[in-house]
């Protein structure tokens, strides 16, 4: 028995749609995570580098994930709308 359904297709994630917006937010979650580690680097030789690389990894995937919230999008798309998932609807087309 086949599956069918009445709605449209889905419509493609915003990462295909806009993906330098989608590069633009990963990137600016890996400087957020680089710059928690001013004061691994600032620190003497010697320092054990894989909890910095693991803090680095962690506090990305952490602005990452904020990032993806429904409200913070919203947010973005107001007040910071480079960061946004999707360009403002006037700049669409």
């Amino acid at each position: 028995m086949e599956h069918t359904t009445t709605a449209g297709p889905e419509p493609a994630p915003t990462q295909t749609r806009h993906p330098w917006r989608a590069t633009v937010r990963t990137a600016f979650a890996a400087t957020v995570g680089a710059l928690s580690l001013i004061p691994v680097a600032a620190a003497t030789a010697g320092i054990d580098t894989v909890p910095a690389v693991t803090q680095a990894v962690v506090v990305a995937g952490a602005i990452t994930r904020v990032l993806a919230l429904p409200g913070v999008d919203a947010w973005l798309r107001v007040y910071v709308p480079w960061l946004a998932s999707e360009p403002p609807a006037d700049a669409a087309r």
